[in-house]
């Protein structure tokens, strides 16, 4: 398997710009946002278990997850969301082992938001954490998702604190700023981590 840096950062912290600057440079990306939306696919076994739990009206008129209305049922429902969770995960860890095994660049970027809620930072050789400043994320959750600053804090709220994301993290990319500013840090963690990968294989 290909050396494997964890990239996590809460929401609104750039995480898809970050990794499209990795992509740039040939670097494989395997992101568990993707391919949790895969195994709900239509015409996958987990979409037609979740329709038959919640009812026809958490699917759109062509068949496909209303993940608003999801979003909506799990919210408030602690078991609702353990259910959720129990048959999801098992499948996006499949298929994540699955990827990350047919991996052919030197290292690759593993796209995972809720690395830390999830304890998941122990299978990766290394961990990348985004950090903004806190307004920053409400600023750009509020203008990207359309939502109020009120629903955008208890967004932030559900997710694992700045202090423990960077408890884990190896390496921290400062992305409060304009998305060309990180290019060179970008750069230079790229060459970073293909040398932590070639010694690896040298070992």
């Amino acid at each position: 398997m290909s050396y494997t840096v964890a990239l996590t950062g809460g929401i609104g912290s750039g995480k898809s710009t970050v990794a499209a600057a990795f992509a740039g440079y040939g670097v494989e990306i395997i992101d568990a946002d993707i391919i949790a939306r895969q195994v709900v696919e239509p015409g996958q076994p987990a979409l037609q278990e979740i329709a038959t739990r919640f009812g026809s009206t958490i699917l759109h008129a062509d068949g496909t997850l209303n993940r608003a209305a999801l979003r909506q049922t799990i919210f408030n429902s602690p078991a609702e969301k353990a259910w959720l969770n129990q048959l999801l995960h098992p499948l996006i860890h499949a298929e994540t082992r699955r990827q990350l095994a047919a991996v052919r660049s030197p290292w690759c970027l593993w796209v995972v938001p809720l690395l830390v809620e999830n304890r998941l930072e122990k299978l990766a050789d290394r961990v990348l954490v985004i950090d903004v400043e806190p307004e920053v994320q409400i600023q750009r959750t509020m203008a990207r998702d359309r939502i109020t600053r009120e629903q955008a804090e208890k967004i932030i709220a559900a997710q694992a604190t700045r202090t423990a994301r960077l408890a884990v993290a190896d390496d921290i990319i400062e992305n409060s700023g304009q998305p060309h500013e990180v290019l060179p840090l970008v750069a230079e963690l790229n060459q970073r981590y293909l040398a932590l990968a070639g010694a690896i294989k040298q070992d």
